[in-house]
């Protein structure tokens, strides 16, 4: 019994000690912080690191922390141990930290046999708010503090400004990285980034999808409505409903899948290939640049990230939309003696007319009884006031409506019923006149009951003879229209519609990443009247910009972006205002068909009221998207020396074209105090005669074409897109480098360092954090030999690339 409570005691005993030696370490725990040099046997060794600590770290002023410094040789960890890299280590604790002098410390790096000194680190504290609101403090371990990641987080906590409920509504899991960095007179600046996704990734998808299916569905009511047909024309549209059943179909099961999905905002690149996920933009993302220099205001820089859009579920072995659609519709003219052929423009007009004449008849009938109405009820001029707007609906003035009037040869019978009707009122007003002075409270009834009894039913079967005629029109329009329309479907082949679902597919890539970008530059700029006007008077341009190759698959996807940017000049926004704050309200929406988008996107509110009238009325507004592309990699190099490069060629200058065309409607609208100032002066006109010879200079690997419309995009207010395949790792490249030459250009970055910021920005920056977010692996998909095919300033640093799947 003895010996069972002796061993009982000293196992309490054990556990009680064991306990107690746990605590102490947790609270007495090293911070074990790995601090790398670029290489190793370099004169001016920096850390490109940093540490803060969050509010729920258990951090004490008895805390120890422990700086273990790494050389990183060409190759980095791959074929030498971590071990063989060591060069020293230090440590501290919170407390003397916090007790030194000016709060930084220079401690000696020790060898792992403390036997001798290999060199020295300075630790300072930064207090973020001394530029910054927020009393977040940073650990920086550097050499001579010249570059340095000081600070990171996954919550986008250092500025509520960019993560307020309106930026919150849409963007989501921000992460973020600020650096310090040094300027020209060494005073130094902050810069942030922050990547975040965003919720119309899926949304915007889904909604085309929805409307996708209602556009056919109803294009299938029509064909059933032309009623009975010969038994060649019928078996064509048992043919075509029966194909369109089949995208339906399609398009619903795909539909069904979307709304299972949870998790992620964004479609990661090693699932571009997936079916079901065809309508998804790949890999989307926004990224922001702030930059905050002392005693200047902030500024912002933005850019939207994503994978070109292309068919990838459908393959690129015979090419990609732009030569496939080409080849089709030869194939069609080729094929037409089976059925009438039709452009796509004409069949594009033929729905138009539909639209048109729908419209047009209930207002004409509308306007026909309240002419009736008011001949009864009230004095002479609103009788006149109705048959003015009456003959503005009979007589239109627009081209669409004139074009209406020109094949429909029957408009005429009612252009003359309108003219007898009016014949008759001034008939009846001229009577009035010779025999009559009425008192200003007499009727028009009054008048025809007095003097021509019959007069009363004649106007009403002229009016009912108008609407009779206005009825013809319609169904006529209606039965000729879906003729056409049956007409163009039993054209098309099934390679037709295969080539509709590709374009549909590339479409709704093209177009959430629009609305995104829209969405963001629209509330970057909500206070900036200058913007607000150039918005509702020109509209945007939306410029993307591709680092595909003209080779192999890559051409084929090229072809997809090209139709894709093409048809998103179909798309007008219009901004609403929000039924509540809350985020499910300000998300935005689409509506319309395959000729025509609107997409609606609400603000709160007190944004809303702050608007501009003609924007608060529900003025459309239009973005007009250009593409410019230069490859890059080694493919390109094989494409230029001997493939074909026309495709690329023919883009940049057909884009640079449109570009121009903008900017002239700008200068002749806008005022320049409207747009963005910058520190570099160069004059926008001279930006862009620059950009048109190069468009034209044959030159390889013409990256300064990139540059150029980049730097006129900002200068313009426009909105930036960067897209490789996968958006992933030539765009990580392209985006750091404009974020550094932003810097160096516009925040006098020290010249000295641009590529250690550089190299600092893709090793420990955002652009990493989307490479792991998409393949689980922090390192670029590259290899040495590729490598050496880039242009100098799109090569990440030594040990943030390996050949890895994506």
């Amino acid at each position: 019994c003895y010996l069972f409570y002796f061993i009982l005691f000293y196992f309490i005993l054990f556990y009680f000690i064991l306990f107690y030696f746990i605590l102490f370490l947790y609270t007495t725990s090293y911070l074990h912080l790995r601090l790398k040099t670029h290489r190793l046997g370099t004169r001016d060794p920096m850390f490109l690191t940093g540490v803060s600590f969050p509010p729920d770290w258990p951090v004490y002023s008895e805390t120890l922390i422990k700086l273990s410094v790494y050389g990183v040789n060409d190759g980095y960890q791959q074929t030498v141990s971590k071990e063989s890299n060591f060069l020293g280590s230090s440590s501290f604790s919170v407390a003397d930290f916090l007790q030194s002098k000016d709060q930084q410390l220079s401690l000696s790096l020790r060898t792992a046999d403390d036997s001798a000194t290999v060199g020295t680190v300075v630790v300072s504290r930064m207090k973020m708010g001394e530029i910054e609101d927020g009393e977040v403090d940073h650990i920086t371990a550097d050499m001579h503090q010249k570059c340095t990641l000081v600070y990171e987080s996954s919550h986008g906590r250092i500025n509520d400004k960019d993560n307020g409920p309106i930026m919150n509504a849409v963007f989501k899991n921000a992460v973020c990285k600020v650096y310090r960095f040094q300027t020209v007179d060494s005073k130094g600046m902050l810069v942030r980034e922050q990547m975040a996704e965003c919720t119309l990734s899926f949304s915007i998808p889904k909604q085309l999808i929805a409307l996708y299916i209602q556009e056919d569905t109803c294009r299938i009511q029509e064909l059933k409505d032309l009623g009975e047909l010969s038994p060649h024309w019928d078996n064509l549209r048992k043919d075509v409903i029966s194909r369109y059943d089949q995208i339906i179909k399609e398009y619903q099961d795909t539909l069904a899948e979307l709304e299972k999905l949870t998790g992620p905002l964004f479609k990661p690149s090693c699932s571009k290939g997936q079916k079901y996920l065809e309508f998804i933009p790949i890999n989307l993302h926004t990224q922001r640049m702030r930059v905050t220099c002392p005693r200047k205001t902030d500024s912002f820089y933005d850019v939207v990230t994503v994978g070109a859009p292309a068919a990838h579920s459908h393959g690129f072995k015979n090419g990609g939309l732009q030569k496939l659609l080409s080849k089709y519709e030869t194939e069609k003219k080729s094929t037409a003696y089976q059925c009438i052929y039709y452009p796509p423009e004409q069949a594009a007009k033929a729905r138009e007319i539909l639209c048109v004449v729908s419209q047009l008849q209930p207002h004409i009938s509308a306007l026909a009884d309240q002419l009736l109405q008011t001949a009864q009820q009230s004095p002479i001029q609103p009788l006149r006031d109705i048959l003015k707007s009456l003959e503005e609906k009979v007589r239109p003035a627009d081209s669409c409506q004139s074009n209406l009037r020109q094949d429909f040869m029957v408009w005429a019978s009612v252009a003359k019923s309108l003219n007898c009707v009016i014949a008759l009122v001034d008939k009846l007003q001229e009577q009035d006149n010779n025999n009559l002075e009425p008192a200003p409270s007499h009727t028009l009834a009054d008048v025809i009951t007095s003097h021509n009894p019959v007069c009363r039913d004649q106007l009403g079967v002229k009016v009912q003879s108008l609407k009779e005629c206005v009825a013809e029109v319609a169904e006529r329009a209606r039965c000729s229209v879906s003729f056409v329309l049956l007409q163009e479907a039993a054209c098309s082949t099934a390679q037709g519609l295969q080539l509709q679902q590709r374009r549909d597919a590339v479409f709704s890539q093209a177009l959430a990443a629009l609305a995104c970008g829209f969405v963001m530059r629209l509330y970057a700029g909500l206070e900036d009247k200058g913007f607000l006007r150039q918005l509702h008077a020109v509209g945007l341009v939306a410029q993307f910009e591709s680092l595909l190759s003209t080779y192999s698959e890559e051409i084929g996807m090229l072809e997809d972006m090209e139709v894709g940017i093409s048809d998103l000049h179909r798309v007008a926004f219009r901004i609403t205002e929000a039924a509540s704050e809350e985020a499910a309200s300000l998300q935005p929406t689409v509506s319309g068909r395959r000729d025509r988008y609107t997409v609606e996107v609400p603000l709160p509110h007190h944004a809303f009221q702050a608007l501009p009238d003609e924007l608060r009325q529900g003025k459309p507004l239009h973005v007009l998207p250009v593409l410019f592309n230069v490859g890059i990699n080694e493919q390109q190099t094989i494409a230029e020396r001997f493939g074909d490069i026309s495709l690329q060629e023919r883009i940049n200058q057909k884009n640079f074209e449109i570009l121009e065309g903008y900017y002239k409607s700008l200068t002749n609208t806008v005022p320049s105090e409207c747009l963005p100032c910058f520190q570099t002066q160069t004059d926008i006109k001279e930006l862009l005669d620059t950009l048109g010879q190069n468009v034209v200079t044959k030159k390889r690997k013409n990256v300064e074409i990139l540059w150029l419309a980049g730097m006129i995009c900002r200068r313009i207010n426009g909105i930036r897109f960067t897209s490789c395949k996968s958006a992933k790792d030539r765009t990580s490249m392209s985006v750091t480098l404009e974020q550094c030459s932003l810097l160096r250009d516009e925040h006098q970055l020290n010249k000295d360092y641009f590529v250690r910021a550089l190299d600092c920005m893709r090793r420990e920056g955002c652009r990493i954090e989307n490479v792991q977010k998409n393949i689980k692996c922090r390192k670029y998909a590259f290899n040495m030999l590729q490598l050496m095919a880039f242009p100098k300033y799109y090569r990440p640093p030594e040990g943030t690339y390996g050949k890895v799947d994506s």
